[in-house]
């Protein structure tokens, strides 16, 4: 990955939530929720930017919650600039706001071990519940200006995922699609970049596995979306949850 790659994915950094990880929940008397996982990907992709310069990563975090809807947690991944290593640490509360319907405010701590001015502290909020037979979730996440690491720029991303399970199978459908708006170029016109990606995932106690193709609009002229590692690519992953 070129350094303009390099530069385009830590922007993308700065508008990506929490990375979508399933958790296994062990609860105690207390009303202490305990939870972790760990992933292989055969690409890290955040906004359908690579961010492991195409190649396989190893992830991991886990996360302690509450029953009040209190929660705090870290998660990390291997990547192909900085020093090779992603860490976020996150915190929240998510409460059921109405029946079937969860709302999710908190924020995020992007930091790469070993090196300076790159750290990103990102608030979102998103809501969850069920339409029909499909899981939807929809949120926002907002990167203020006036960190060190990102100037005067910010950014902010919208998303959806969705997801409808098979009945009677270990397999469910899902989908997601992303807009982000930043002040500085994302490879899309006037800082726009629009991500997507359809799959399946399957599950079996605590084994998780799943394949999508992810793709971005980034522009294809001289290469640029090859470059970044924005264009569409199918991906393999295989998860525990403990």
């Amino acid at each position: 990955m070129t350094n303009l790659s390099r530069a385009c994915a830590c922007m993308l950094l700065v508008l990506s939530a929490v990375p979508a990880t399933a958790f296994a929940q062990e609860a105690s008397d207390d009303g202490i929720t305990i939870s972790g996982n760990a992933t292989v990907v055969s690409d890290y992709r955040f906004r359908g930017f690579s961010q492991s310069n195409e190649e396989a990563a190893i992830q991991g975090g886990f996360s302690i919650g509450h029953d009040s809807g209190l929660y705090v947690g870290t998660w990390g991944s291997s990547i192909g600039f900085a020093n090779g290593t992603e860490i976020d640490v996150f915190a929240g509360y998510a409460k059921e706001v109405a029946p079937g319907l969860t709302a999710d405010i908190g924020a995020t701590l992007y930091l790469y071990p070993g090196t300076s001015n790159t750290s990103v502290i990102e608030p979102y909020f998103a809501v969850s519940g069920d339409l029909g037979p499909a899981s939807i979730k929809t949120g926002i996440a907002w990167a203020p200006g006036g960190q060190d690491s990102l100037g005067d720029a910010s950014g902010v991303y919208l998303y959806t995922d969705a997801g409808v399970a098979v009945p009677n199978t270990p397999f469910t459908l899902k989908g997601h699609v992303g807009y982000a708006k930043s002040d500085s170029f994302l490879g899309g016109a006037d800082g726009d970049v629009v991500d997507y990606s359809v799959g399946v995932e399957a599950s079996w106690k605590a084994l998780t596995g799943s394949i999508a193709y992810v793709n971005t609009d980034a522009p294809k002229a001289l290469g640029f979306k090859e470059a970044v590692g924005a264009d569409g690519a199918v991906i393999f992953t295989l998860g525990v949850s403990f």
